[in-house]
């Protein structure tokens, strides 16, 4: 049997992750995406509470083994190059709207 029809609920046509994604957006819907925010830092800090913040540490690290695991660590590599040439890529666009702004830097645009 597929694993979507495992996951079907009886005497529903929707599956447990579909009404997961619908709850969401209804919720996003009436409290707006600001809510998950609010929540998600009010979960962080009750963690950060119960366990202490060396725990987000130890996850971090079990996290990064687990994908260093999946990708190997040539994974972190290629992430790594594509923000630092991200970041190129936009200090060299910043420079270019200043240089057409008006000149140096202070002197005013004419």
């Amino acid at each position: 049997m597929p694993q979507k029809d495992q996951e079907r609920r009886a005497g529903g046509a929707m599956t447990v992750a579909e009404a997961g994604r619908l709850g969401g957006r209804l919720v996003r819907q009436k409290y707006g995406p600001e809510f998950y925010e609010r929540i998600g830092k009010k979960g962080g800090s009750s963690t950060a509470e119960r366990y202490g913040p060396e725990f987000f540490g130890r996850i971090g690290r079990k996290g990064g083994r687990a994908v260093t695991a999946k990708y190997g660590p040539q994974h972190f590599e290629k992430i790594g190059r594509k923000g630092g040439q991200k970041v190129a890529d936009l200090i060299e666009r910043a420079k270019s709207l200043e240089g057409g702004a008006g000149g140096r830097e202070g002197e005013p645009a004419t």
